[in-house]
């Protein structure tokens, strides 16, 4: 910017400077007219007219370069046709060739260096004008460019508060019911419970963040109906402590994939319809004709935020604990194996995920 507006002021001064050369050039050229036409009619010349113009100063020399009359002072080098100075031009003319004892016009203008002036102060503003537009428009982009980076960087934050808070939980409970060396079944049980919710939280965390995609396990056929009533079994408990009563109906249905992925992603629909479940609710499950649907009667999930429940970190709902890994992992799980999954859900009405094994 600093360039280019060097090179505009360069540029402007020069245009300047020609036009009023080129005006003064006139105005001599207009005053020799009428020195030589009053000569030779022997009119009066008025030299009144130009000694009291406002634009220039003007002086009037003889042939042995005395003035005759004018309002310049300054010592005139006449060996130049013009001279140029910071403050003024001066533009020397001969041609009157001697009449009326005229031998040279002087011409002075000073108004270069005013307009010098006004051009740089405009320079300087528009300058300053686009410097400033510039330098907005560098902050929003800046902004904007980073603002994907803060909002990751806030999702760090709240996934690592969120992960201490999941894990101080169960960890609690592990503590406080093993404080006696004679446990109940029912201190027994929490334990249970929360070495369990220990050990799913470990499981999506090193599938998120540790494990190798490049090393992955080996797919083989599963029967997925007996999978999944294992991994039903523990999860009974929890059903049991919030009596929410399961519908099943589950046929034989073979599938290739690695056991792990599918019992990752099971255990997550299923943890959350539990979760996210009210009291006394409903768990409907279904596997039939390569489709496997799970739907609950909890509190359901906005319109509007359906279609960010697979972005990691994101959770539509404060209500329960969790860090938005789990729909993360399951939508990787599908993509991973071509598995359609679609969701239908409404708020305090629940929810329901349908998975289409191609």
């Amino acid at each position: 910017m600093i360039i280019v507006a060097f090179l505009y002021f360069q540029n402007e001064k020069t245009l300047y400077f020609d036009l009023i050369k080129s005006n003064m050039q006139n105005t001599t050229s207009k005053i020799s007219n009428q020195i030589i036409f009053s000569h030779m009619r022997g009119l009066n010349f008025n030299k009144e007219e130009y000694l009291n113009s406002k634009e220039y100063k003007i002086a009037f020399y003889d042939e042995n370069k005395k003035k005759i009359f004018g309002n310049i002072d300054e010592k005139i080098d006449f060996s130049k046709k013009l001279i140029l100075n910071e403050d003024f031009i001066i533009l020397i003319d001969n041609s009157t060739v001697g009449h009326l004892g005229i031998e040279y016009i002087v011409l002075k203008d000073g108004s270069l260096s005013n307009k010098v002036e006004d051009l740089k102060l405009t320079i300087v503003l528009l300058f300053i004008l686009f410097y400033s537009l510039i330098s907005i428009i560098g902050i929003y982009l800046a902004k904007l460019f980073l603002k994907p980076i803060k909002d990751e960087r806030e999702k760090l934050n709240n996934f690592i508060k969120d992960t201490t808070h999941e894990l101080n939980t169960p960890i609690s409970a592990i503590m406080m019911s093993s404080e006696n060396e004679n446990l109940s079944s029912k201190q027994i049980e929490r334990i249970r419970l929360s070495a369990n919710r220990i050990s799913e939280i470990y499981k999506d965390l090193t599938y998120t963040f540790l494990e190798n995609s490049s090393n992955k396990k080996k797919s083989e056929l599963l029967n997925l109906k007996i999978l999944i009533e294992e991994q039903m079994a523990y999860f009974d408990v929890l059903c049991t402590k919030k009596r929410i009563k399961l519908e099943k109906n589950l046929e034989d249905f073979e599938y290739k994939i690695v056991k792990d992925d599918f019992i990752r992603l099971f255990n997550n629909l299923f943890s959350n319809a539990i979760k996210y479940n009210k009291v006394g609710g409903n768990i409907n499950i279904s596997l039939k004709d390569g489709t496997f649907i799970i739907g609950d009667s909890g509190i359901g999930i906005a319109k509007n935020k359906i279609k960010d429940i697979y972005t990691r970190y994101f959770r539509a709902t404060k209500e329960q604990g969790g860090f938005g890994l789990g729909l993360n992992i399951v939508n990787q799980i599908c993509k991973s194996y071509d598995i359609k999954i679609d969701v239908n859900s409404q708020e305090n009405q629940g929810t329901t995920f349908i998975l289409t094994f191609k």
